[in-house]
């Protein structure tokens, strides 16, 4: 019992970040239709921007600043007006394939400039272990469980208490009507991509410390939060965090009852599930439109 809870709070975590990605993958499409397949990447790359900036000297705290305003002005401004704008004109299909050579790009880009080995990432949460309810769980998992937690908490509050995130939600779900009364649709849907890249720069700083700066690693992230988002339901933000947390617990226990060499069959299989009997997603809903 106490191995079962273990596995469960760290699948937690994972799942917990996960979702910060998925929540992203779901964001992007209700607002532009953009499915991005470097989201993998753009958790990759922000590690490596704080270990640049740690390496000419600037300490944690500010390589953390600086890895994060990167990220939004790199992954967020620039990759709406130099890829996203200009191929969205030519369909969701080209623009999708634009994301997988951008994802290819920036993994070997990293790989060229930086390093082809794994490098250690120093962690914001505390280390160690501490006694929940008995059982004896890592600190580490509980601090990024709770850090994605209030990421995610701050995030829904946006987008259903404010009047930002009212705009948003309305730019998203009919942009005519938006513009008619007033909206400025263009403006939410840069926002939404600033949201993203913030979201990725978070898991980023999450995720690192455990699997280590590495410039493959985006593949994994990418595949895994692209499933949680269609396992939850790609079109509701809910539905990301809920199919995060799931498969980070799934993908857990698969390690750990199943065989780690086939761990990410599990997942797998869960959403060749979900697509044969509920396509929208365990939390989504039905639309005319496909992903």
């Amino acid at each position: 019992m106490s191995n079962l809870f273990d596995l469960l709070v760290a699948g937690l975590a994972t799942g917990a970040i996960y979702a910060l990605v998925a929540v992203g993958f779901t964001l992007l499409w209700q607002t532009s239709q953009t499915i991005n397949f470097a989201q993998g990447e753009f958790v990759m790359l922000p590690a490596f921007l704080m270990l640049a900036a740690m390496h000419v000297g600037a300490p944690f705290w500010l390589a953390i600043i600086l890895g994060i305003l990167l990220s939004m002005i790199l992954l967020g401004l620039a990759f709406k007006m130099l890829l996203v704008d200009p191929m969205m004109r030519h369909g969701v299909l080209p623009l999708a394939i634009a994301t997988m050579a951008l994802a290819i790009g920036i993994k070997e880009a990293v790989k060229q400039f930086f390093s082809a080995e794994a490098s250690p990432f120093p962690s914001i949460v505390p280390t160690g272990d501490i006694t929940v309810l008995g059982h004896v769980v890592s600190l580490q998992s509980i601090g990024v469980l709770v850090v994605a937690i209030l990421a995610v908490f701050g995030l829904t509050t946006l987008l259903n208490r404010t009047s930002l995130g009212h705009q948003m939600q309305a730019a998203a779900q009919n942009p005519m009507v938006a513009r008619i009364i007033g909206v400025p649709v263009e403006r939410m849907i840069l926002l939404t991509f600033l949201i993203n890249a913030f979201l990725v720069a978070l898991a980023s700083l999450l995720i690192t410390p455990i699997y280590l700066a590495k410039f493959s690693s985006g593949e994994v992230l990418g595949q895994a939060a692209f499933i949680a988002a269609i396992v939850g339901g790609f079109n509701q933000v809910r539905g990301a965090i809920a199919g995060g947390l799931l498969i980070g617990v799934l993908d857990n226990l698969a390690a750990a009852y199943v065989s780690t060499q086939y761990r990410a069959a599990v997942p797998m299989i869960f959403l060749i599930a979900v697509i044969l009997f509920r396509p929208q997603g365990l939390l989504g809903r039905a639309e005319e439109r496909t992903v």
